[in-house]
């Protein structure tokens, strides 16, 4: 990375505190992936990306900035990024994934609370994240009763837009729905004092599908056997897809596709055990299971959570002559997310059943971070239905320290034993 400082102290960050993340994360990636063997040379280009993660694409906000554009922070894949896209803005995602933030934050939360709230609040308070710092409005969501909580404590220090998502989806509730995009496109007008023209939010909705589809056919191409892309790798290509700019992102991606095709023409043999991962999103730098998984016998061939399946699954559709038909669009897609802030959330179990038989899954590892309730709650039906589908199931709740690194290791080494 090259020297930012000038940069990083203009954004009002604890430059000292922060260069303590600065020595940790290159030694963490090189030990995770660059130490991975026959990685394909399209990868180079996002590990390029996450070396700058810090450094070049703050400096592309910040350009951005100066020539009177802003940058709006969002935790969730609910908000549409089409709607900031339309207005000349820009959208970066805010998950924190990083055991560094979480003691900021429990100075003004509960340690009883979800890490990913805790990271989140801790990376804006202690003033060491220059994505928060970059945001003139961050984007939150009623996904939770935490998230719900903890707009009130971060509205303390950035301007704070929060979107009311409905918990059923009947149709007074695509309806609702429907009118918080409403309320969204006026808030996005007013702080960048761009219009939200049907022209300009058609061009958007296809540059979003086209990233869309650029994550679905790596995914697809995850499903021959063997994959030949590490669930390590997917899982980065998916992190960064919420903070690189969209139309390079697809551009680089869609080229490491056409190079993994030619992968799956030259692979032999039958690979490792096929394990999918379903629960709770797994935020950059988290990549702690993964990482122990794919230091055993198997691989992860697949996703269902928001930084996997959720995030490109169904597109937006690009019909449509005025502004209410594009909302309705929008309103149909993102409430297809199959959450589980939503009751009843059948349409989650259908995923992975249907996930199960594409991707020839072997397991299925349900990955909860502690105190995240709605997930932990769930996982009793997922289980009994893929029990019911002859397909083993491990439950793992964890958080974003090492500490059960080992505990876990062991745990999924008896699973694939017991497949």
């Amino acid at each position: 990375m090259g020297d930012y400082r000038e940069l990083w102290k203009s954004l009002d960050m604890d430059l000292d505190k922060h260069d303590q993340l600065c020595a940790v994360l290159p030694e963490m990636f090189g030990s995770v992936y660059l130490s991975q063997e026959n990685r394909p040379e399209g990868m180079n280009y996002f590990n390029f990306v996450f070396s700058e993660v810090h450094g070049l694409r703050i400096k592309e906000l910040n350009d951005h900035k100066s020539n009177g554009g802003k940058v709006l922070g969002t935790f969730c894949v609910f908000v549409p990024d089409e709607v900031i896209l339309a207005a000349n803005a820009i959208s970066v995602g805010l998950c924190a994934g990083s055991q560094f933030w979480v003691e900021d934050g429990e100075k003004h939360l509960p340690r009883n609370m979800c890490p990913l709230i805790k990271a989140a609040v801790g990376a804006k308070v202690s003033g060491t994240c220059p994505y928060f710092q970059s945001c003139d409005m961050i984007i939150g969501e009623t996904t939770c009763d935490g998230k719900k909580k903890a707009w009130e404590i971060l509205e303390d220090f950035v301007p704070v837009h929060v979107m009311d998502l409905p918990q059923m989806k009947r149709n007074k509730d695509y309806a609702m729905w429907m009118d918080e995009i409403k309320l969204f496109i006026d808030k996005v007008e007013e702080l960048t004092g761009n219009k939200v023209t049907v022209e300009a939010l058609k061009a958007a909705i296809k540059v979003c599908n086209n990233k869309r589809r650029a994550l679905k056919r790596l995914y697809d191409l995850r499903k021959f056997t063997p994959s030949p892309i590490s669930g390590l790798d997917s899982l980065l290509i998916s992190q960064i897809a919420f903070n690189d700019d969209p139309v390079r992102f697809t551009e680089q991606l869609n080229a490491l596709c056409d190079e993994l095709d030619e992968r799956v023409k030259a692979a032999q043999g039958e690979g490792k055990k096929r394990i999918m991962i379903t629960g709770t999103p797994m935020a950059i730098p988290n990549w702690k299971l993964h990482t122990i998984i794919e230091g055993l016998p198997a691989e992860v061939v697949v996703e269902e959570t928001c930084t996997g399946t959720r995030y490109f699954e169904n597109e937006v559709s690009e019909e449509g002559e005025t502004i209410e038909d594009l909302i309705t669009n929008l309103a149909d897609r993102y409430l297809g997310i199959n959450c589980a802030c939503f009751t009843p959330n059948t349409g989650r179990i259908d995923d992975i059943l249907r996930y199960v038989e594409e991707y020839k899954v072997d397991g299925v590892v349900y990955s909860n971070l502690s105190f995240c309730h709605s997930y932990a709650v769930e996982y009793k039906k997922v289980e009994e239905a893929l029990k019911k589908a002859g397909i083993p199931v491990i439950n793992i709740e964890t958080d974003y320290s090492s500490e059960d690194a080992g505990q876990i290791k062991t745990r999924v080494e008896a699973f694939l034993e017991m497949i």
